[in-house]
């Protein structure tokens, strides 16, 4: 009886020690009054900080070679500035991440329209996408589990699409695990848009070095929609197999460079899509700071923070101009709904769409 209740107590105080990783704290009000939570999970080598506002990361430190604590992400001290902010910097983005060309796309033969707020494009879900939205939490252990529900024609996407996101975070690895379901044909293509810089925000990003596990890229138009091409990296700038920094090749005579402003392209992953495999690998030479990316998406964009113009002051006074941050963000391809070669984004009645990706976090001596 007594070992029963020992046993009992000990379980119960395990359980306590995991769910005191991650505290809970108000961080402010939405203009219509309700209320902004902050999630802090907490492990020896990282800590994490999640907002109930457009379930975005807002803070990632971790120490460097020498033992400092910093941030490496982009980021503000206070709601105000995440409301003002345009990037959607730590949120997850949907109901569509990443662009759908003139904004419209057909199921079923009926055609749907998203307003477009990128050129002639639809961008991260239209103007009031998921970045947007307060989604409810709960606390799960080691994490916290957000959820969003869409209503029918919510953006112009058609079905009632029930999002839920879980970041946990154990040691070093930070995870967003993804489930989505809906009561009607839709397509959906979550991910999370975080800008990283590995130097804690002191200088830019072009001397961090990337390698991205991928063989092939989808090139863009004019307005960065896919061609529907999948193009070799071999002999190009876009060719990452093995670590280049990124300022390395950033400026090079190749016309996707051209067009985008630098790097702002989906790299398809060498893996099947629905198992987790390396996306890429970040190693900031000075501080020693290490990102690893692994995910079971068929892709992932990069992009180089071209957009940053400095009309923004993060955490520490510092201006977000021009490659201050990298995205690394996991994803089926940009406009696949308008790419029968691109894997799928619909989603049907009865199924369930999941996917994971992992941000593990290092030093390199």
């Amino acid at each position: 009886m007594f070992k029963r209740w020992l046993t009992a107590v000990m379980m119960t105080g395990m359980a306590l020690h995991a769910m005191g990783q991650v505290t809970k704290a108000a961080f402010g009000k939405m203009p219509d009054g309700q209320g902004v939570d902050i999630y802090t999970l907490k492990s020896p080598q990282v800590e994490a900080k999640v907002m109930t506002y457009g379930a975005k990361l807002i803070s990632i430190k971790t120490a460097d070679r020498t033992g400092k604590v910093a941030d490496v992400m982009l980021g503000f001290d206070t709601l105000p500035e995440w409301l003002k902010d345009k990037t959607y910097n730590g949120a997850v983005v949907g109901r569509y991440g990443n662009r759908i060309a003139l904004g419209q796309f057909k199921i079923d033969g009926q055609t749907y329209q998203v307003p477009t707020n990128d050129g002639p494009n639809a961008l991260h879900g239209g103007p009031v996408g998921f970045d947007k939205k307060l989604w409810t939490a709960k606390q799960v252990p080691n994490g916290v589990e957000l959820t969003l529900i869409s209503p029918d024609g919510d953006m112009g996407f058609p079905g009632k699409l029930t999002a839920q996101v879980t970041y946990t975070l154990k040691g070093s690895a930070l995870r967003i695990d993804y489930r989505m379901t809906t009561d009607k044909a839709t397509v959906v293509n979550l991910t999370n848009h975080t800008y990283f810089n590995l130097t804690g925000g002191t200088e830019d990003i072009l001397g961090h070095q990337i390698r991205i596990n991928a063989n092939h890229y989808t090139p863009t138009s004019k307005t960065l929609i896919p061609t529907g091409n999948m193009d070799v990296v071999e002999g190009t700038p876009m060719d990452f197999r093995t670590a280049h920094a990124i300022g390395e090749r950033i400026s090079a005579n190749f016309e996707q460079l051209t067009v985008a402003g630098g790097y702002d392209h989906n790299w398809i992953l060498n893996g099947p899509n629905g198992v987790m495999k390396l996306a890429a690998e970040v190693v900031e030479p000075k501080s020693g700071r290490t990102l690893t990316v692994t995910t079971t998406e068929p892709g992932v964009q990069f992009y180089s923070g071209n957009f940053l113009d400095g009309s923004l002051t993060g955490r520490g006074g510092v201006k977000y101009t021009k490659r201050m941050g990298l995205c690394l963000e996991t994803q089926h391809y940009p406009d696949s709904p308008n790419k029968p070669g691109f894997p799928t984004t619909l989603l049907k009645p009865g199924e369930v769409r999941t996917s994971s990706t992992v941000f593990t976090f290092g030093v390199a001596h």
